[in-house]
């Protein structure tokens, strides 16, 4: 029965039943790589979740706003449409990442703990499918015979393996969905009023305010593609001019609906 290995680096054998507490690290905590790569990458998921929240804020509200234009409201109902729709979209939109985050952590957990059953009663299965993906690598021979006893001698590291490359699953940390909730939850409110805030200044002049929060997500939805490209691949204003289109299709189909309802024969 393949031992689970202890944060120290020995082996303890791994519990009978249950899932584990936390999924195991692929570098140790507090070593140097880590440190190096902390400071290196940004985190994917941060990085998601602030574009999820951002953008489903701006697209939102701009719609909501220039349909109420297009309809000639008052300034008085674009204000209160669009701030309750700051607060229902950030409280659901962080919901969402919560719950969806949890679950990506259950899931991983639960195949943690499906991995260590079938270690324990069918190695010989798992070191085929090790072998399998070495051998999809370009390993042959002796080196991937070597190869593959250097991992399955190690449990942590063939459980690793495991889960990297067979399932291609990567570990969710127990705080996670709560950050993910954060922040997915406050970007949502910051792009909420990036179109919002010319309203609070324009009084009742709602071109004005129209093309004030057109012009000021635009600049948002931009900015927000060129730090994508920054932190990721891509080219700034390839990136920066996709999330514009997205962002202003929102608007303009707001301000589609919001036309034909204003012109419709029963209003």
């Amino acid at each position: 029965m393949p031992p689970s290995p202890s944060p120290s680096g020995t082996s303890t054998a791994p519990a009978a039943s249950g899932p584990p507490s936390d999924p195991p690290a692929l570098v140790l905590p507090g070593s140097p790589i880590q440190q190096v790569w902390a400071e290196a990458h940004p985190k994917p998921t941060l990085l998601s979740d602030f574009i999820l929240g951002s953008q489903d804020g701006i697209v939102n509200v701009l719609g909501i706003i220039l349909g109420l234009v297009a309809a000639h409201t008052a300034a008085k109902i674009v204000l209160i449409a669009a701030l309750a729709a700051l607060g229902a979209e950030s409280i659901a939109m962080a919901a969402v990442a919560y719950t969806s985050t949890r679950s990506r952590r259950r899931l991983y957990l639960g195949e943690v703990q499906r991995e260590l059953q079938e270690m324990r009663t069918v190695p010989h299965l798992e070191r085929k499918e090790v072998a399998d993906v070495l051998q999809q690598w370009g390993y042959e021979g002796a080196e991937l015979s070597d190869l593959l006893d250097r991992i399955c001698r190690n449990p942590r590291a063939w459980l690793d393996f495991m889960m990297a490359f067979e399932l291609k699953l990567r570990p969710v940390e127990g705080d996670e969905p709560r950050k993910s909730a954060y922040v997915v939850g406050a970007s949502t409110i910051v792009g909420h009023l990036v179109p919002l805030t010319p309203f609070f200044f324009v009084g009742s002049d709602l071109l004005l305010g129209a093309a004030l929060a057109v012009g000021l997500s635009t600049v948002a939805l931009f900015g927000t593609g060129w730090y994508e490209a920054k932190v990721s691949v891509g080219r700034w204003w390839q990136n920066g001019l996709q999330m514009v289109l997205i962002g202003l299709g929102g608007g303009v189909a707001g301000y589609a609906i919001g036309y034909a309802i204003q012109a419709a024969p029963w209003t």
